[in-house]
């Protein structure tokens, strides 16, 4: 695609959350040791610009609102040479205990640091095709397989993809979802004129906005297995459905919904979707799919 993957975006938005805990007085909150931290819970994010490897990026945070134990923060992910922006995020956080993920009230002195960091935020930063309700919270695997939905992959965690504490790192979720992506593509396209190398030729794929809800984090050993499909269609713009499950419970480890489009990989433009591929994708769309 000739950019950065969706997963080194979270990555970035990880790091500077951390330079983010410092300025609300917890430096401690990601060190290993530590009996308190902030575990992500939810992210909206809006891919505004492209970045390619080695691109100069600098990021900007504050907070939008902060209540007993959670908060809302906006991180900005910047093009340091530009000024423009390559990706927003709103992050929503609880103050949790660090091996139980226990909530419990942010201290007096981070509720003022908080409050002195509250920010607008941008038009670009807000949400334009998804919204902020909560998750449906009805993915399963009983369901998923109901529904037909496509699976992309499955496998285990390993230690290398967790946090200090043993959780799974946020951009795994939604890396190990892109990775996925061509499966879900080619079944799309099953039955289509064009063969898929055909199709492909000249063509990619991206995602303009994402919205992740996390429902529990599995750790080292822990399988995944995930299901997609498609929610909606239109005439530049399909939204995709994707569920990573436990397949030894059958809950949702997570959920996501993105926004994604055709690009024109020399023109580095959005390829529209002709009247007859949004009839097909019509009769592709599964029924009551959601976040």
């Amino acid at each position: 695609m000739g950019h950065l993957n969706v997963r080194f975006y979270v990555a970035r938005a990880m790091e500077g959350l951390v330079g983010l805990a410092c300025a609300l007085g917890l430096p401690w909150a990601f060190r290993p040791h530590s009996p308190a931290t902030l575990i992500v819970r939810d992210h909206h994010i809006r891919f505004l610009r492209e970045a390619r490897s080695r691109a100069p990026l600098h990021m900007v945070a504050g907070v939008i609102e902060v209540d007993e134990t959670e908060a809302r923060f906006l991180q900005l992910l910047v093009h340091s040479n530009t000024g423009e922006l390559a990706a927003s995020f709103q992050t929503r956080v609880a103050h949790v205990t660090s091996r139980d993920e226990r909530p419990f009230p942010w201290s007096t002195a981070t509720r003022g640091l908080a409050e002195s960091l509250l920010i607008d935020i941008p038009d670009r930063a807000r949400p334009r095709s998804l919204g902020l309700a909560p998750s449906a919270g009805g993915a399963t695997l009983g369901e998923a397989e109901r529904m037909g939905l496509i699976r992309l992959g499955g496998g285990a965690i390993g230690a290398a993809d967790c946090d200090v504490f043993g959780r799974m790192r946020p951009e795994i979720f939604i890396g190990r979802v892109s990775d996925g992506v061509p499966a879900l593509g080619a079944a799309l396209r099953a039955g289509d004129d064009l063969s898929l190398a055909e199709r492909a030729s000249g063509v990619g794929g991206a995602v303009l906005e994402y919205r992740v809800a996390y429902e529990a984090w599995p750790r080292a050993g822990d399988r995944f297995d995930i299901r997609s499909g498609l929610a909606a269609a239109g005439d530049r713009t399909q939204n995709l459905v994707h569920w990573m499950l436990d397949p030894q419970t059958g809950r949702a480890w997570g959920t996501a919904e993105a926004v994604a489009i055709s690009l024109d990989l020399e023109a580095r433009k959005i390829i529209p979707i002709s009247p007859e591929d949004q009839v097909r994708l019509q009769g592709r769309i599964v029924p009551g799919l959601a976040l």
